[in-house]
């Protein structure tokens, strides 16, 4: 069976770039990569996508960067949580839990009832 591409629904980016943040700071490629691997190929972040919400992440400051030296020894910019973005990341979280249990009731409601 092909592998469909699974679109992310709006704001959910954000959330996984919040917590993909949450242990370290990272630089974009390593967000995209990570988030890549952790959802075993399911979920690609193009870098389209990518940039435009770290971006506005960091207008929001949820996120701060700063220019660093990636492990290849190149120049890239590092994002990193800030104590807003935390919160955030804690209250998403909950938000994200609440409404994918209640998608999965309506996914697993009899159709007769």
């Amino acid at each position: 069976m092909a592998r469909e591409k699974t679109d992310l629904l709006q704001g959910t980016l954000d959330l996984l770039i919040l917590k993909t943040l949450a242990p370290e700071p990272m630089h974009g490629w390593g967000i995209s990569l990570r988030i890549q691997q952790i959802s075993r190929d399911v979920l690609r972040v193009n870098q389209g996508s990518l940039y435009p919400a770290l971006h506005r992440l960091e207008v929001r400051r949820w996120i701060t960067s700063e220019m660093g030296t990636s492990e290849n020894n190149r120049r890239a910019r590092f994002y990193r949580l800030t104590a807003a973005g935390r919160r955030r990341l804690e209250a998403e979280t909950e938000n994200w839990d609440r409404m994918s249990l209640a998608i999965a009731r309506i996914l697993r409601a009899d159709e007769a009832g």
